[in-house]
C-alpha cells in the first residue's frame, strides 16, 4: 500500500479477525455470486460493448485469471475453509468481470511476485489493495478503483483526540506505515514537553484489535478499510475516530501496453458506481468511506 514501496501500506497484511487466520494453501478458486459469509453479492449484466472489447486471449479463455495475495481483510482473504478467497476486492472485481462478460479465477501469491506475473503472463491482472504510485506504473497500467488512507479506532464511549494523544497507549501492527506515523506523533509530544505515546506493536491486526477491546490500549490506527473492517466486526464495541488521511487510490494492475483495456475495466468500473452495484459492495464490507466517483487509467499519484 502507499507510502511502501515494496507492498502494500501493512507488510505483514494478516487477517483482522482472529477467525480469519487460517491457511494460505489455495489458488485457483473460481468465483460464484456469494462469497465464503454467504451475504449475496450483487450481479452486474454483461456489457456486449465492453466485452467485444476484451483481448482476444482472455475473451476466448471465458475467465480473467487473477493474482492476489490473500492476507488482507477485508480486502482480499481465505475464508474458514483455508480455500475460498473472498473480500470487497473479491467482491468487486467479480462484478467488473461480470460487466465483461468473464468469469473469474482467483490465484493466491505472495504481494512482491504479483506484478512481475502480470508482466510474464502469469496472470491477466493483479487484485491486491495495490497503492497506485509512479514505481509501480512504470511497470504496469494501473486502474483506480478504491481511496485508502489511515484511520483511528478506540472503544466505543471513549474520548480520544488523534491529533493529540500524548500520554496515551495505542496499539499498531508491527511493519506498517502506522508505526511511523505514531512514533511522529509521539516525538512531537515529547518536544512540548508532554508525555510520549506509548506504541505498543502487533504482529496481526486482530492482536491490535484486542488490546484496544480490552482496555490495554487506548485507541489503534490501521490503514481505513482495515480499521473500518475491524470495528464492523466487534459488533458495537468499537468506533472508528476522526476523519481518514494520507488517503491515495488503489489500483488494478495490467500490463503495462494494455491501457486499452485498462480503459474498458475503467468503463466497467462507472458503470457498477452508476448502477450502485459498486456502492452496495463497499457498504456490505462496511468500507464505504472508500469509495469513489472517478476511476482512472494511470492517476496522477505520488
Amino acid at each position: 500500500m502507499f507510502r511502501i514501496t515494496s507492498g502494500r501500506r501493512a507488510i505483514l497484511g494478516l487477517a483482522v479477525a482472529a477467525a480469519m487466520t487460517v491457511s494460505l494453501s489455495a489458488c485457483g478458486e473460481e468465483s460464484g455470486d456469494e462469497t465464503g459469509s454467504g451475504t449475496p453479492v450483487p450481479s452486474a449484466s454483461a456489457d456486449t460493448a465492453l466485452a467485444d472489447k476484451v483481448p482476444a486471449a482472455i475473451k476466448s479463455a471465458g475467465k480473467i485469471i487473477i493474482g492476489t495475495d490473500s492476507t488482507y481483510a477485508p480486502s482480499e482473504f481465505l475464508d474458514a475453509d483455508g480455500k475460498t478467497i473472498k473480500g470487497f476486492d473479491v467482491d468487486l472485481f467479480d462484478a467488473v468481470a461480470q460487466k465483461l462478460g468473464l468469469k473469474t479465477e482467483w490465484q493466491s501469491a505472495k504481494f512482491a511476485d504479483i506484478i512481475p506475473g502480470v508482466g510474464s503472463g502469469k496472470y491477466n491482472i493483479g487484485v491486491s489493495s495495490f497503492t497506485v504510485n509512479p514505481d509501480r506504473m512504470k511497470q504496469a497500467t494501473m486502474v483506480s478503483y478504491f481511496s485508502a488512507g489511515t484511520q483511528w479506532a478506540a472503544k466505543s464511549g471513549a474520548t480520544i483526540n488523534p491529533d493529540d494523544a500524548c500520554g496515551k497507549k495505542v496499539a499498531v501492527q508491527v511493519g506498517t506505515v502506522q508505526v511511523d506515523d505514531i512514533t511522529a506523533r509521539s516525538k512531537k509530544c515529547t518536544g512540548a514537553g508532554k508525555p510520549k505515546i506509548t506504541v505498543d506493536q502487533y504482529q496481526a491486526q486482530s492482536d491490535a484489535t484486542n488490546a484496544v477491546l480490552s482496555g490495554k490500549d487506548d485507541a489503534m490506527l490501521a490503514d481505513s478499510p482495515v480499521s473500518a473492517y475491524a470495528v464492523q466486526q466487534t459488533n458495537g464495541q468499537a468506533a472508528l475516530v476522526g476523519d481518514i488521511y494520507d488517503s491515495a487510490p488503489y489500483g488494478y494492475v495490467l500490463p503495462k501496453d494494455q491501457a486499452e483495456f485498462g480503459g474498458v475495466v475503467e468503463k466497467a468500473l462507472e458503470s457498477l458506481i452508476a448502477d450502485g452495484t459498486y456502492t452496495a459492495i463497499l457498504t456490505k464490507w462496511g468500507v464505504q468511506a472508500g469509495a469513489i466517483t472517478d476511476p482512472a487509467v494511470n492517476p496522477k499519484a505520488s
